[in-house]
């Protein structure tokens, strides 16, 4: 097992659950501070990317900026093949599992693969499912969203992804989505899938942290939080401590 993931698994170990902020290289407003910030108030890594990423260039210079500030690991988090850098650590290399495009499961996977090899970037092999619709993840990646309230679908799809060898399973309500997935269907894949789950999309406060985290997530991540509210840093700290609990 290589490094991040092995630093990610002895972080669950320690903390029970982690919080990885979400940057979207897109909106690059004041990224070294927050990188800074994230950090200090106990993130245990950086994700990176978007579903949109247009720019490798502006991507990979993001990266070396935060890189020169913070000793977390940077992940990527990619939308699509331009999502990849050298600069980071590791990368979420993740196939969405229910998009209905072959493209978004395997075609840019294989796209990215040599890339990735070339650049040494560790791969994490993620399930990615979007949870829902109507959100830029569900848009871009052709996503045939499994329903909030349909649990039993999630649980397929979660242990295809653990048969298929994926490590990983990152359950994806949508960046700014009105609705985050329920502790209800996060139990339910927990059940089943033996891997490290992610959960994130719509998550604003401590509390919806606080009850994911119970339900059996091992990751939360939040972005629009960061982006948008004024008081992200006191919320930010309180999600780490509830989570932690």
């Amino acid at each position: 097992m290589n490094t991040i993931e092995t630093y990610i698994l002895n972080e669950i170990k320690r903390y029970r659950t982690l919080c990885f902020p979400l940057i979207d290289s897109e909106n690059p407003k004041d990224v070294i501070s927050i990188a800074k910030k994230v950090e200090r108030l106990g993130a245990s890594a950086i994700l990176i990317g978007g579903s949109s990423i247009i720019d490798q260039i502006e991507l990979s210079k993001i990266i070396s900026q935060i890189k020169t500030t913070i000793t977390i690991p940077v992940i990527l988090f990619p939308g699509n093949v331009t999502g990849v850098s050298p600069n980071a650590d590791a990368i979420l290399f993740m196939s969405l599992l229910n998009s209905e495009n072959p493209y978004f499961i395997t075609g840019a996977q294989a796209l990215a693969a040599i890339g990735v090899k070339k650049s040494k970037l560790e791969a994490l092999p993620t399930g990615y499912l979007i949870i829902g619709e109507g959100t830029t993840a569900w848009f871009v990646g052709q996503a045939k969203g499994i329903p909030f309230h349909k649990p039993n679908l999630a649980i397929m799809y979660s242990l295809a992804a653990q048969y298929l060898g994926m490590r990983f399973l990152y359950l994806e309500a949508g960046s700014g989505a009105n609705q985050h997935i329920s502790p209800e269907m996060v139990k339910s894949v927990r059940q089943y899938y033996e891997g490290v789950l992610i959960v994130g999309g719509g998550i604003r406060n401590s509390q919806i942290a606080k009850h994911l985290a119970d339900a059996g997530a091992d990751i939360i991540v939040v972005g629009t939080m960061i982006e948008n509210d004024n008081n992200w840093e006191s919320k930010f700290s309180d999600i780490i401590e509830l989570i932690r609990k």
